[in-house]
């Protein structure tokens, strides 16, 4: 068994072990509920001193909201345990109105040796040994490494909590969904809507210093049994903000935990009680605590914006949450529902630059899908002019600068005018993953997909567990052919989400790249199956027809394509691949210039496509690519938007 050195409590005739969260008494375990334990722990931890009620409260309990009681009970639980009287004699000791304290003698034991809890418990206060006596060496190295381990310590636990941070680190601050606690479901969208503007918030709080996860992987853990260890090892944070929102008509109470990932422990908390008109300045309050307690060093013009906010309509406040609710759902009729709540929240507040940002987004993205309630032509203007009327209003909104870059790019191909808006977006909040989402196709477009790479990397470690992110990163995978780590990353965003149809979308192009066309079959059949008129599954197994030889069945496909959104206005770009994989170019050329007049997204592409989607060389090709400001680079490969 390999030997190793572990610490532990001793008092009376119990050992208490921090690390496998163990009480031995004698040669058994004391069975304790993991709350009890904690509620011990901190306890033993701070023998001879007073503990306060509310430190005990906000340390054990750190991502609820619990009463006194809970606490009083646990204590008496506790007692009973350890065979203390009722009056905490000889353990625990009550003070009045204040807390309680540990009053029995405790001894720091290292323990040298020891393989498992069992041998701890057959030995709950003998230091391992054997038959001879241990050299004088042994002890000077034992005393020498307590020395050490108590001034490193001191050291953490005395000096500034950003002295205790690797000098050159960025910190990552992950916000958690908060919980309501209104106790009625239908106001979830106002906890969910506090813990994205919080996010927002921290995002251009002090970027250069602070990195802040993004919603998508937030959301994760909405509800969560994970311990914060588990939590931030896989966002890669190491604070994690928790709290919880109740909310009582025009009142709001909010409870705020900043906890340090690593070891759990409650760093700071507060309850704030607030009308909803002061929603911002609350905000803002709360950014300000936490900046103060990672000791983030803010600039004046930062300050300044943090005192200096305007009360809020509560009714206009409530309609751009909900619209953000619905815009954060991703489908066409969720953005139709957004648009109403943000035209709801303006005409309740025409200067509220956010929910004009949140127009632009719904508008953007409803107009560049297929099939919408409201076409492109009418969608994409109006996204533009939402966002450059929030620019008026709030020129620091990096998420307006890229939804107005979004348009710029997607629809009227504007590339040096799209560039300088991601480049301000990502210099307002360089921790937004969306704009380097965005940035990215803007690399694909402009033929550089290194850069693009780049890009969606830097959105992954700031969303680390966003679906989208991973498809469009398996989508460029494909695009350099690099087939097999394409279904890799395809995979693992199936294996969060089996229902994510982009996910299946790009494992099944990763298969056709590899000629493994029954398995791409049988991934675009999935798509189908969620959504039978999904166009890009459509469009795709009619390809992958046309590249086995099944030209009667890619034809079939074809003609239930144009019956169902030939004239749309946005499925010409899939309907001119299927007759370039059949051979027709002439065809595709004709539906390729159907797409330009509907300035259809998907030509910011067509300086590379996906093999199966490519023409044979072709000037007419090469003269539409020039007039979207394109080169044609037939080496390179590449499929949708998102």
């Amino acid at each position: 068994m390999q030997q190793k050195t572990k610490c532990f409590y001793d008092f009376g005739t119990f050992r208490l072990d921090p690390v496998e969260h163990v009480l031995l008494s004698a040669s058994s375990r004391v069975p304790l509920t993991p709350k009890a334990f904690e509620t011990l722990l901190a306890l033993v931890e701070s023998a001879g001193h007073i503990l306060e009620k509310d430190d005990l409260l906000k340390r054990v309990w750190r991502d609820t909201y619990v009463e006194e009681g809970t606490l009083a009970r646990n204590i008496s639980t506790l007692r009973k345990a350890l065979g203390d009287d009722p009056d905490g004699k000889t353990y625990i000791e009550t003070i009045p109105r204040r807390g309680y304290c540990f009053v029995a003698p405790v001894r720091w034991v290292l323990d040298e040796g020891l393989g498992t809890s069992d041998t701890m418990a057959a030995q709950p206060h003998a230091t391992a040994q054997t038959d001879s006596q241990p050299s004088r060496s042994h002890w000077l190295l034992v005393t020498a490494l307590l020395a050490i381990l108590l001034a490193g310590a001191f050291v953490f636990w005395h000096y500034p909590l950003h002295l205790r941070e690797v000098a050159a680190n960025r910190i990552t601050l992950a916000v958690l969904p908060f919980e309501n606690l209104s106790g009625e479901p239908a106001q979830q969208f106002f906890a969910d809507g506090f813990s994205e503007e919080l996010i927002t918030q921290f995002g251009s709080l002090e970027p250069t210093r602070l990195g802040v996860i993004g919603r998508a992987s937030a959301m994760h853990y909405q509800g969560t049994t994970k311990n914060a260890r588990e939590i931030g090892h896989e966002l890669g944070a190491e604070y994690l903000l928790t709290g919880s929102v109740r909310r009582d008509m025009d009142h709001v109470r909010i409870t705020a935990h900043l906890i340090r990932a690593e070891d759990g422990t409650s760093l700071w908390a507060k309850d704030y009680d607030r009308r909803v008109s002061d929603i911002l300045a609350l905000q803002n309050e709360v950014a300000s605590a936490i900046a103060r307690e990672i000791s983030l060093k803010l600039s004046p013009e930062k300050n300044a914006r943090l005192t200096s906010v305007h009360p809020l309509n509560p009714l206009a406040y409530e309609s751009y949450l909900k619209g953000r609710y619905f815009w954060n759902k991703r489908t066409a009729m969720s953005y139709v529902k957004a648009i109403e709540y943000f035209n709801e929240a303006i005409a309740l507040d025409p200067q509220y630059a956010q929910a004009y940002t949140g127009l632009a987004d719904a508008y953007a993205l409803l107009g560049s899908l297929s099939n919408t309630e409201i076409p492109r032509r009418e969608a994409m203007p109006k996204a533009k002019a939402a966002a450059l009327t929030a620019l008026r209003l709030d020129d620091s909104l990096a998420e307006a600068h890229t939804s107005l870059a979004f348009e710029e790019m997607h629809y009227e191909w504007d590339w040096p005018a799209a560039e300088r808006e991601f480049k301000h977006a990502l210099d307002l909040n360089p921790n937004y993953a969306t704009a380097h989402q965005w940035y990215a196709i803007w690399f694909v477009g402009r033929g550089n997909i290194d850069q693009a790479l780049a890009q969606l990397s830097l959105a992954e470690k700031a969303d680390p567990l966003s679906l989208v992110i991973k498809a469009d990163t398996a989508e460029l995978l494909n695009i350099v052919g690099r087939y097999e780590q394409a279904v890799q990353v395809a995979t693992r965003a199936i294996e969060f989400d089996p229902n994510f149809v982009l996910a299946h979308y790009d494992l099944a192009n990763s298969y056709v790249g590899q000629g493994r066309y029954p398995q791409a079959m049988s991934e675009y059949q999935k798509m189908l199956a969620a959504d039978s008129g999904n166009v890009w599954a459509r469009t795709a197994t009619a390809r992958v027809y046309a590249q086995m030889g099944q030209r009667a069945a890619a034809k079939r496909l074809l003609n239930e394509v144009l019956e169902a959104c030939g004239n749309d206005g946005n499925c010409s770009y899939e309907i001119s691949t299927i007759y370039f994989s059949l051979g027709e170019s002439d065809q595709g050329i004709e539906w390729l210039e159907k797409a330009y007049q509907a300035h259809e997204g998907a030509l910011i592409f067509l300086n590379a496509s996906l093999p199966q989607m490519r023409p044979q060389p072709d000037a007419r090709y090469a003269d539409l690519a020039r007039r979207v400001d394109l080169a044609i680079n037939p080496d390179k490969a590449v499929g949708q938007t998102r």
